[in-house]
């Protein structure tokens, strides 16, 4: 990734709210850490890329979820969160939370394929959906309209408000939810710092934290000469909330991203993971076009699973999208996927769908599955269909 500070096509882009009001935040306060120009870029009110009135999502928007891909993914996790309800001893009630839903495809295909398949499940679901952006969070009431009306679904601003209402029996669901949250950045040269000169948005660099060193000591690697890294600490406050919501609950938590461990990092990969999307096409840059475009960083699963473990939660796996998926559907032969073919090209189109959710040249080795649980007896959530190919 290249995060330097001569980008003339950022400087070229007249009049932008969003580059003001940072450049604004700079003149105030001197350069800014790059986990606060992150964070304003994308979620600055009315200004930020994920909270204006944008597709940012599907063909017309600049990438593609598992979700955008065919509705078998939401149905195979619907197959497992069934799986985990009776894990939990097929409770009353049970609350499945979201993480980011976007615009609700993938929580609209778990309600809908719960009610067909699993009766007696989809009677005791209720979905939880925890979205930052209110333009989002209409977009959500719009989607699951039927749904939030038969009081199945309802959508909130915080996890806490979710948790306030969720029973003692819950799953928290993630899906490219922790690749969009605010990092660190620590060069070779120091903890980067984002200004502005001249108009023109510059890097300087102070040194790093203390708690950026330790974490990099903890979970990740010093960069060496040429290098940078990330340190993901708003990673870890939000795993800290993700704990403090399965107190006293019984549960998992399912979190699906891209990302790599320490030992890939030892092994020289995974060094300088930002990386921008705009209209599909990956960009080098964080720099060009505040606010029109994606930013995000891999995730350190290292780092959540060491967190989560230290906060009480009991590791399950960390496994590949191809095998988390393939142990899902194998005993069915995949019959969430062509349950609803009439024709041989119909079954064609699935199969090509499918087989970029779990090939290894798709997103099957690209995205990690992290599985956690608390509180459930381990025999149990040994038998879940997700982790019959965890090594």
């Amino acid at each position: 990734m290249k995060l330097g500070s001569d980008d003339s096509k950022a400087d070229a882009l007249p009049g932008s709210r969003l580059r003001e009001r940072i450049a604004d935040e700079v003149r105030r306060h001197g350069p800014i850490p790059f986990s606060r120009y992150m964070e304003l870029c994308l979620y600055e009110p009315d200004l930020g890329y994920y909270s204006r009135a944008r597709e940012q999502f599907g063909r017309a928007g600049d990438f593609y979820t598992s979700s955008d891909v065919h509705a078998v993914f939401g149905r195979l996790l619907a197959r497992q969160f069934e799986e985990m309800w009776r894990a939990l001893d097929s409770p009353e009630r049970i609350d499945v939370i979201e993480l980011g839903p976007g615009r609700g495809l993938f929580a609209r295909d778990v309600l809908d394929w719960s009610a067909k398949q699993f009766p007696a499940f989809a009677c005791v679901l209720h979905y939880a959906l925890v979205e930052q952006s209110p333009h989002l969070r209409e977009t959500l009431q719009e989607r699951l309209a039927e749904h939030i009306a038969a009081g199945k679904c309802e959508v909130f601003d915080s996890l806490e408000s979710a948790a306030s209402l969720a029973s003692n029996r819950i799953v928290i669901f993630g899906n490219e939810f922790f690749d969009a949250l605010p990092v660190e950045v620590i060069d070779y040269r120091g903890a980067l710092r984002v200004g502005f000169e001249s108009g023109r948005i510059i890097e300087t660099f102070v040194a790093p934290s203390a708690a950026e060193v330790e974490f990099l000591d903890r979970y990740s690697v010093h960069p060496e000469e040429g290098e940078r890294v990330e340190a993901p600490l708003a990673s870890l406050g939000w795993m800290d909330r993700i704990a403090n919501v399965f107190q006293n609950r019984r549960g998992f938590l399912v979190l699906i991203d891209y990302g790599y461990t320490r030992e890939e990092q030892l092994a020289g990969r995974h060094r300088d993971t930002v990386m921008s999307y705009r209209q599909h096409t990956a960009g080098t840059s964080p720099y060009q076009a505040p606010g029109e475009q994606d930013i995000t960083a891999h995730v350190n699963f290292t780092a959540l699973r060491a967190r989560a473990i230290d906060r009480g939660l009991g590791p399950l796996a960390l496994l590949t999208q191809s095998q988390f998926l393939i142990g899902i559907g194998e005993e069915t032969q995949f019959a969430d996927a062509f349950q609803d073919c009439r024709l041989p090209q119909e079954r064609a189109k699935v199969a090509l769908q499918l087989k970029h959710l779990i090939a290894p040249a798709g997103m099957g080795e690209t995205f990690q599955v992290l599985l956690m649980s608390h509180n459930v007896a381990q025999e149990k959530a040994a038998r879940l269909g997700g982790l019959k190919l965890a090594h």
